[in-house]
């Protein structure tokens, strides 16, 4: 029986045994960091989605040995180095003892930037990565809910049959149609009837409660309808097929009507339960409760879902369906394919744009819904998926920890500590009398459009700081802004920052930063209260390969140069830049006002950005809370 690690000899990882080189020693304590670990059995099952030399498994050794646990997997040194995190090994029950390292593994060897593209780069792509991991993600059917809409929805006793519930959704651009079929099947007091509503995505519609004289009937009464909008048979929905003119299935979780808050998940589920346990005062500061708050809050999920047009009755927070995602990511590839047809047939793309619109419902109101007939819109839509999908991480990791607290214990820890300990890294506030705060204003102030700071906190990610080891040798550092959705915060903590390889795109597929504030504020998606959350970030530049116009083909700087400076027509007054020591390193601080660049006022770009190609050549140092 085998005594190695399953994850890296399965892959082919060298690694020590017994602790002789420092990757698979004896069992650590429990809730410390655990790194490679081993199994008595011969190799990994072929059903995991992934495996490799695992760097960080979120779950003690004891709840890893006990029972078939799900392991959160953050990076692994055999797979690409952007792999995105939150998915979940499923240990098998019953396969043998689990044990984990003390010490941390070796970091794998990063390239330094002057060579060639890494042999597997297509695997470097989050796209890619995003999808794959999406399609493997093992389908969860809480119970269905009544839709809120019926009348049953209210009576007590009153449930869905079995899973007797779907919800149907049909795009066609060019007949002006978005609309919606929800289909249940009801049990009250021993009596059984069918409820449908329909209408077109985002209104209420219309509604019908149909009574039926046995469990039978309303059976083939239920499954008859559903024949009748999608020409499929309900017992066949598994192989489910869209057909032409027709309703689709759409994948929403069921229990989709549930939200339960935060704070009932540690002791309002089970009276008995509840009363065995104590939650442990918040140790966090009152600033930091409120900013783990915000990036794990459902309200502000919602609105950055309604900002992009999607139709949160369909996908309702906690209940996006990973598969209904991938759908999604499956018919933006065709089409990029169709838009790559020269010239572009116009009936193509229309009806491949319905087909995405009916697999992820917009609601367009009584508007006609737009074609996606351009790179720009493909683009646009592509963020949007990348959007849900880390939206969906946070909403994994909440949770996960919800699976967790299913064990009984005396205290829990606050619901904000526990979200808080998901993110996998260290928050510390700063005092905006400290040096570095006043920088920070400074940078903001000079370079920015009259933003207000709210908080700042210094990040400690785990881990990130021996990714960036790699890059020592790499001068000319800077502090530069990144900005993004507010939505994607806890993705971000959680994974760090990752090639988004259809994020920007001018200056191709990399991770975007900008020495202006009023630049990166530009790729803010704020809060309703116009909140908006910025990460100053130390990016190792090296030697950057400066451009003047768009080059939206670049995956990597060229040969002899670590990194590309998409030169602006303004930049921050150089002679203003402060230096300063970041462990050890010198890192430049702008300090000016914009002033116009001569040699490059006939450039494209009116701002300059930096592109690295590579993730661990930055590393996040700041996250600015910013009143917009």
């Amino acid at each position: 029986m085998s005594l190695d690690c399953v994850l890296c000899s399965h892959f082919g990882v060298p690694q020590g045994l017994d602790g002789a080189e420092g990757l698979c020693p004896p069992p650590q304590a429990e809730g410390q960091e655990l790194r490679h670990f081993r199994a008595e059995v011969p190799s990994p099952p072929p059903s995991w989605p992934c495996a490799g030399g695992v760097e960080k498994v979120t779950h003690s050794p004891a709840r890893l040995s006990r029972k078939g646990s799900l392991a959160s997997l953050t990076s692994c040194s055999a797979l690409p180095k952007d792999f995105a995190g939150g998915l979940r090994l499923c240990w098998p029950r019953g396969g043998g003892s689990v044990m984990a390292s003390k010490r941390h593994a070796s970091p794998p060897k990063q390239p330094d930037g002057r060579g060639k593209k890494a042999k597997g780069g297509e695997e470097d792509d989050a796209w890619s990565s995003t999808l794959a991991a999406l399609k493997t993600a093992p389908k969860e059917k809480p119970p269905a809910t009544i839709d809120g809409l019926c009348p049953l929805s209210t009576a007590p006793g009153a449930q869905v049959y079995e899973d007797y519930d779907c919800t149907l959704n049909q795009t066609n651009i060019s007949a002006n149609n978005n609309k919606f079929y929800i289909i249940q099947l009801l049990e009250h007091d021993g009596a059984y009837s069918v409820w449908s509503r329909w209408g077109r995505v985002g209104e209420v519609g219309q509604s019908k409660l149909m009574p039926s004289a046995s469990l039978e009937a309303a059976k083939k009464d239920f499954e008859k309808k559903f024949r009748e909008k999608t020409k499929n048979s309900w017992a066949a929905r598994e192989n489910f097929v869209a057909q032409p003119g027709k309703y689709t299935l759409i994948e929403v979780q069921p229990g989709a009507g549930q939200e339960t808050e935060v704070a009932l998940r540690v002791d309002g589920v089970d009276g008995d339960k509840a009363c065995k346990q104590r939650v442990l005062p918040c140790t966090l500061d009152k600033a930091t409760q409120d900013l783990v708050s915000l990036i794990f809050s459902s309200d502000m999920f919602r609105d950055a879902m309604q900002t992009m047009n999607i139709d949160v009755k369909k996908m309702p927070l906690g209940k996006l369906s990973k598969q209904q995602i991938a759908r999604g990511f499956e018919a933006l590839e065709e089409l990029e394919a169709a838009l790559q047809e020269q010239p572009p047939k116009a009936a193509r793309l229309e009806d491949l744009s319905s087909r995405f619109y009916t697999i992820v419902p917009h609601n367009f109101g009584r508007a006609r819904p737009p074609p996606i007939n351009s790179p720009d819109l493909l683009r646009a839509k592509k963020d949007m998926l990348l959007v849900l999908a880390d939206i969906e991480v946070a909403q994994s990791l909440q949770a996960q920890k919800v699976k967790e607290e299913e064990e009984e214990e005396k205290e829990v820890a606050h619901p904000l500590d526990q979200d808080y300990a998901l993110l996998c890294c260290q928050l510390s506030l700063l005092d905006p009398a400290s040096r570095e705060y006043q920088l920070i204003q400074n940078y903001v102030t000079q370079t920015g459009h009259k933003l207000r700071i709210l908080n700042i906190w210094q990040v400690t990610r785990d881990g990130e700081d021996e990714r960036f080891k790699a890059h020592d040798l790499l001068e000319h550092r800077r502090l530069l802004w990144h900005g993004t959705n507010v939505a994607v915060i806890a993705a971000i903590l959680k994974s760090g920052l990752r090639i988004m390889p259809h994020s920007g795109g001018r200056v191709g597929r990399g991770i975007y930063f900008a020495s202006e504030n009023s630049k990166s504020a530009c790729y803010v998606g704020c809060t309703s209260k116009k909140v908006g959350i910025m990460f100053l970030t130390e990016v190792a530049l090296g030697k950057p390969y400066r451009i003047t116009c768009d080059d939206p083909t670049l995956c990597q700087p060229p040969a002899g140069y670590d990194s590309v400076l998409a030169c602006g027509q303004t930049e921050p007054d150089p002679a203003q830049d402060e230096e300063v020591l970041l462990d050890g390193k010198k890192v430049l601080v702008c300090q000016g006002k914009p002033i116009p660049m001569p040699a490059y006022k006939d450039s494209s770009f009116s701002q300059s950005e930096y592109l690295i190609y590579q993730e661990s050549q930055c590393r996040i140092r700041y996250l600015v809370q910013l009143q917009f």
